[in-house]
């Protein structure tokens, strides 16, 4: 993925091959119990609906790694 995207829980358990309808919640538990996220950092899973959602250092750093990694707030295709 590259730096600065977010992807969501579904979209991962489909690019596993799995049906996210059932396995978006799996996918999001293995994600929250990696300790080196080095395949997807967690802070750019989010949530279906687009929102920011759990992160263990807390959902305001979740929001300033990706604003930091947005850089230029002025760039197009911004999701934050």
């Amino acid at each position: 993925m590259p730096y600065g995207t977010t992807t969501t829980y579904g979209a991962l358990a489909a690019d596993l091959g799995l049906d996210p309808r059932t396995s978006s919640r799996a996918v999001g538990a293995a994600n929250g119990a990696n300790r080196i996220a080095i395949v997807v950092p967690c802070h750019r899973v989010i949530g279906a609906d687009g929102t920011l959602t759990g992160f263990a250092a807390g959902v305001d750093r979740k929001r300033s790694l990706l604003d930091l990694e947005q850089g230029d707030s002025t760039r197009t295709g911004r999701l934050f």
